[in-house]
């Protein structure tokens, strides 16, 4: 009975990473959709407040490293119970650097509010809904332990950088004898490079639940196909 209790206890206590893990991506998603808001309705407000919620997405980082060393120190887990909590916290420094990407986009947003207007923002928002895909595949992929979900999310980062490219384009064709409009196209340029980079962590997170799921460190052979 002593055994059934104590296992009972640590299923719980695996339960309620999973769910924390979990709840910060949802934070880190709603991130990414509000800063891109911010950009494109040029709202600076908003992209205040969007900061602001950087700090439960810190806190989270904290609070969920603090679990996996307790769940490390008291259980000395093994096999797939090991690799699923020290990949947990390798995931959670990929989310939290996504969120602070996020602000950089904010910050990005609060500066275009004091420009004219220009809006070259062809395809930021689809690029914007593409990273935030990526990024729930990714946490499906790894709460439904789906090493298959998590090759698609990185399959779907060949999409974000074509949607790159196409941004860069577009902006050096509005920029294109326009002295005026420099300020604009360099935020906007600076606008996708950081949503490419939430892409590049989603990336990660991504190999990180292969590794979890199979035991299959694909970190070093490239994109999936």
């Amino acid at each position: 009975m002593v055994n059934d209790h104590t296992s009972s206890e640590y299923q719980a206590e695996l339960d309620e990473l999973r769910e924390r893990l979990l709840l910060m991506a949802g934070r880190v998603e709603e991130m990414i959709r509000l800063s891109v808001r911010s950009v494109v309705e040029s709202d600076s407000q908003l992209a205040e407040e969007t900061i602001l919620k950087d700090r439960l997405v810190n806190r989270d980082e904290l609070e969920i490293d603090e679990m996996c060393l307790v769940l490390l120190a008291r259980r000395q887990p093994m096999g797939t119970d090991l690799r699923f909590i020290t990949r947990s916290m390798k995931m959670v420094t990929d989310l939290e650097r996504i969120g602070d990407l996020a602000v950089n986009i904010c910050e990005r947003a609060k500066d275009l509010s004091t420009l004219e207007q220009l809006r070259p923002y062809v395809r930021i928002p689809k690029m914007a809904t593409k990273v935030q895909d990526m990024v729930h595949e990714t946490f499906d992929a790894f709460i439904y332990a789906d090493a298959d979900r998590a090759r698609h999310a990185i399959d779907m980062d060949d999409e974000v950088d074509e949607l790159y490219h196409q941004v860069i384009r577009t902006v050096l064709e509005v920029a294109s004898g326009n002295d005026e409009v420099y300020p604009q196209t360099v935020h906007v340029q600076g606008v996708a490079k950081l949503l490419e980079r939430i892409g590049d962590h989603a990336t990660n997170v991504a190999e990180q639940v292969i590794f979890m799921v199979d035991g299959t460190d694909i970190r070093h052979e490239g994109k999936l196909h």
